[in-house]
């Protein structure tokens, strides 16, 4: 897989929203899940608002790969768990990720909850997954 380009970097953390998608064990994705993605630095993270037991965290780093879309862009991406030196990072990222929303949907989302553990840097398309718990 090859490394983030600058224009994915920039559209996929600029984006409102990304879907994500776990491959299966046969090799077939699993349902798209919509969550909040934020960029920390040359990396991408996404974070678990319903902690480590939420099925998507469990099977996303379990697989190890899946499926991103977020504005336009569609890539296969490997899942990893972020060094522990970037959680002030993802932290920071989340609350302007947050206002961004408009006001009635903010009501429909839970605000992801602070970290406990992501996913460490790469040479290839990473999402780094967090369980939002510290």
């Amino acid at each position: 897989m090859a490394a983030w380009t600058n224009e994915e970097l920039t559209r996929i953390g600029d984006a409102e929203e990304l879907q994500l998608a776990s491959k299966r064990s046969d090799g077939s994705l699993r349902p798209n899940v919509t969550m909040w993605v934020v960029r920390a630095g040359d990396d991408l993270y996404v974070r678990s608002a319903h902690g480590p037991s939420n099925p998507w965290y469990r099977r996303a780093p379990a697989s190890g790969v899946g499926r991103i879309r977020a504005d336009g862009v569609e890539l296969d991406v490997t899942f990893a768990s972020a060094a522990p030196d970037v959680h002030a990072g993802i932290d920071a990222a989340y609350p302007r990720e947050v206002r961004r929303v408009r006001p009635e949907d903010r009501r429909q989302r839970r605000r992801p909850k602070r970290r406990s553990s992501h996913h460490p840097p790469r040479t290839e398309r990473s999402m780094r997954t967090d369980d939002g718990h510290q």
